[in-house]
């Protein structure tokens, strides 16, 4: 991969914030379900919330791309710098028993990410249209990392031992 975003339209780059905003969404609630069918429902409802959150972006999105006709851009042509929508959590870190404090931390990971993106994006971009809303994007991601910290100083850290479980599920063969 390399570190060039090459985004030089507009509407290219609302076609990948659109997407980025997707992914984030869909994440959300795969993690939610996740957490529904282990019955840990506090952390089932904070990946909901984030959901209904990304969901917003996604019509904030197609707002700002009104008359705009946005590119199909195939999932293999995105511009992310490390092969995955910068602003998606990753499911590989979860667990059954976590906290909303961990989803919390996996959520601010994920807002970093699209501050890292977006502030390359306005380095490698001149003057011009495409400058101002990156710059524009940045600003509300580094909101988004801003809430988040707040959000999570609110929340108590997990007591050690949280992920012990002395009757796990089983998978069933």
């Amino acid at each position: 991969m390399t570190d060039q975003i090459n985004i030089d339209s507009v509407a290219d780059l609302l076609a990948h914030v659109k997407a980025m905003e997707s992914e984030a969404m869909d994440r959300y609630q795969d993690l939610a379900e996740q957490m529904e069918v282990h019955h840990n429902s506090e952390t089932a409802s904070l990946f909901r919330k984030m959901a209904e959150v990304e969901s917003l972006h996604v019509q904030k999105v197609l707002e700002r791309a009104e008359g705009i006709d946005l590119p199909h851009i195939p999932p293999w042509e995105y511009k992310w710098t490390d092969g995955e929508a910068p602003e998606s959590v990753s499911g590989e870190n979860t667990h059954y028993l976590m906290t909303p404090h961990h989803a919390l931390q996996m959520a601010l990971k994920a807002e970093k990410r699209a501050v890292n993106f977006f502030t390359r994006l306005l380095e490698q971009s001149g003057p011009g249209m495409i400058h101002d809303l990156a710059q524009e994007l940045l600003d509300e991601e580094r909101e988004h990392v801003e809430l988040i910290q707040a959000w999570l100083a609110k929340l108590p850290e997990p007591d050690e031992g949280w992920d012990e479980d002395p009757d796990p599920p089983l998978l069933q063969e």
